[in-house]
This record gives structure tokens, sequence and C-alpha cells, in this order.
């Protein structure tokens, strides 16, 4: 590990709640892009940053960046959000029974799930946290019912994640196979992250960290190991960096996005308080970088092709996904 980057922790660079608060305002975007909004900063994402975004494709190598989607998830037993629970509705075994009583040698099968919109690799809707009462472009949390979220749900967003999308690698910039729960990314991370892979970022883009907390729980055992009380995650200096770059849309491979423990001690989840309320910046969880990381790290290539749609559950605060790189 380089000595002048080190992971802060919660008691290495601790924050107080009227500090992030000031952080949060200074970075609001509440009424830039208007009154009604519900995208926030994916208004960055024109059709002129798509078409250049697509012009990064040179190999048509394609990369899977979400977890599966299966019994052996990252929620442990007991958690409030299960692990995605897959039923047959029909199989082989139904071929000429009652339940399919085909005579010309036609059958099929059907299948259901069950899963929390956030269970795994997913995106946070605005509609997912709130801060004061209030949720991204001062929305009351009273628009979010038992009904769904009549403001800011997941489904105004699903044209909108196609970017050009940048990969921080952090465990290799550090020299690491990954950070341990409690360590944090930080805003200079990113800037030597990006000057040592040429690069500089534009306002839309999507930054895909990698924490290496993925890989840390397969060594473990399971991807439940992922989520509890302690994580590595981004910082409020990471959360203040992405807010001055214009940053559209931030994904990382952990299950929090920020580190845990808080580096607030009274205040919860400062910088989903920050990107996600404010600034209107889409957050995401759960991802799988690491072949990803392995093909930067081998052709030094760190920038390409981005599509990550939500699925447009009318009403949700959260989504499932399956996002692809494209090199």
């Amino acid at each position: 590990m380089t000595a002048e980057l080190v992971p802060e922790t919660a008691t290495s660079r601790p924050y107080t709640d009227q500090e992030v608060i000031d952080i949060a305002l200074k970075h609001r975007n509440w009424g830039r892009w208007g009154a009604e909004d519900e995208r926030g900063a994916l208004n960055l994402i024109d059709a002129d940053k798509v078409r250049r975004a697509a012009a990064l494709v040179r190999r048509g190598a394609v990369f899977s960046c979400g977890l599966p989607y299966d019994v052996d998830g990252p929620q442990p037993a007991g958690a409030l959000r299960n692990n995605p629970i897959h039923t047959m509705l029909m199989d082989g075994g139904d071929v000429g029974t009652p339940a399919q009583p085909f005579t010309d040698g036609f059958g099929y099968a059907d299948d259901a799930i069950y899963m929390p919109l956030q269970s795994g690799t997913q995106w946070d809707a605005f509609a997912h946290v709130f801060f004061d009462h209030k949720m991204y472009n001062g929305y009351p949390t009273s628009d979010v019912t038992s009904r769904g979220a009549a403001r800011n749900s997941i489904d105004k967003l699903a044209d909108r994640v196609v970017s050009r999308g940048i990969l921080v690698d952090i465990p290799r910039l550090l020299g690491v196979p990954w950070l341990l729960p409690g360590e944090g990314v930080t805003g200079e991370m990113f800037e030597e992250s990006l000057k040592r892979s040429g690069l500089t970022t534009e306002p839309g883009d999507i930054l895909l960290v990698r924490t290496g907390s993925v890989a840390w729980a397969r060594d473990q055992g399971a991807l439940s190991h992922m989520t509890g009380d302690s994580a590595p995650g981004l910082t409020v200096s990471a959360a203040e960096w992405l807010c001055d770059h214009d940053i559209a849309v931030v994904a990382v491979d952990n299950f929090s996005m920020e580190v845990l423990p808080s580096q607030t001690p009274e205040m919860l989840f400062p910088v989903h308080i920050i990107l996600n309320v404010h600034a209107g910046m889409l957050v995401g969880e759960f991802f799988d970088l690491d072949e990803l990381a392995a093909d930067c790290a081998e052709d030094g290539v760190y920038e390409f092709l981005f599509v990550g749609p939500p699925l447009a559950f009318t009403g949700a605060v959260g989504s499932p996904l399956n996002p692809v790189v494209i090199k």
C-alpha cells in the first residue's frame, strides 16, 4: 500500500452532522433541472454523451457486472431482504399431465421469482433515501406510500443509464488484494487512479468503484460476508469529489456504497444523504467488478461504454439489473 494513500476510517476522519449537512447543501441540485425534475444528475447524459460513449467500443468485449440472482446471494439469513427465491410454475414433468394436456407434442416450462428489489446488484432510486422528511428535489416523504413512490421512482430512469463508464480499481491502486471492512475510498484515491490510467472525467460519466469487497467475500466462503455493520466503501471526501466532477452515476462492489461504520457518529449513511438526496446522483451497489478489473489491468483501458438501465417497476424505490460494460 502506498504511503500517501491510506484508506480513511470512521476513527481516522470523523465528521460532525453539521459538516455533512453543509457539504450536502453545497452540492444540492434541487431545482437545477427544474422544479418537477425526477432524474437528477442523469440529466447530464444527453444524446451526444451516449454517442461518444458508444464510440469507445473497440474490441466488442462484453462484461456482465452483476452478481447471480440466486439463493447464494449476498443477503444473510434473517435479513430484512432475502436472496431471490426461484420456483417453477411448470416443468418438464408436467408435460402430458392434466396440467399440460397437449397431444401434439407441444410442452413448456414456466417459472417465477420472489425477491426484494435491492437484494443483489441494484440501483437506489431517489425515492429510496430521505433526510429531514424530504428526498431529492425537495419532494416530501409523503409522496412514498404503501402503494409505492409517486415521485422519484426507479421507472423514471429507465432510458437514462447509458454513458461513458470509468473503472476505479482501488485495491490495484494501493497494491492490496482488497480493502478490508471499515476502510474508506477517498477523493484523493480517485484522482490518483485516474492519473495512472491517463483519464479525466467529464460531466455525465458513470464511475464504477472496485473495493474488492466481492473478492474478499468469496475468499471468506460466501457472498453473505459482504453484508454487515462494517464494509469498505466511499467516504465523505469521495462524495464531495463525485459532486465536484458532475458524475451522473456511481456504482460500488459493496452492499452499502459508503464505508461502514459511518464517519458520522450519530448520522446514518452520510454519503447517501449527500449523493442520493441532495445531489440526485444515482447509486448502485453489489456490483461484481472483478472480471472487468482484470481485463482493464491487462489492456490498460479503463474507459468503456456502460449500459445499465433499471427495470421499469412503476413506483418502485429500487431495481435489480444486469449492468453491462462493452470495450
